[in-house]
């Protein structure tokens, strides 16, 4: 991830519209370069699989074993992976959103003050 590269990550203060065109536009899949070939040869998951969406977001996606297989195997298309993640990401920054929005400067003054910390090491 590159922060000078504004398309390289998903942010908390990212719109709807900017998650899902940055996970279209950007987000490797492994997926074929066309459907045909995508259902004839499926996803090739074997590519760098930690950058794949059926294997990076498969826990915040709750990606079933079965449905990776369905996706590697060409059944379940990218655009199919891609819109399930855009749904997961935009519902997760949105809840962070208003968590955000709730926090009052009161429970921020709180949070900094200087306290003393318990002791750890006894």
């Amino acid at each position: 991830m590159s922060a000078s590269d504004p398309n390289s990550a998903i942010y908390v203060t990212d719109s709807a519209k900017d998650i899902k065109n940055k996970i279209n536009r950007y987000a490797f899949s492994g997926g074929q370069d066309s459907v045909e070939n995508h259902r004839k040869f499926g996803a090739n998951l074997e590519i760098y699989p930690l950058n794949t969406l059926a294997f990076s977001w498969r826990t915040i996606m709750n990606l079933s074993t079965s449905e990776q297989k369905e996706y590697g195997s060409g059944r379940m298309l990218t655009g199919e992976v891609k819109k399930r993640l855009t749904e997961v990401l935009t519902e997760l920054v949105e809840r962070h959103r208003r968590a955000r929005a709730a926090v009052t400067n009161d429970m921020v003054d709180a949070f900094m003050a200087v306290r003393p910390l318990p002791n750890m090491f006894n």
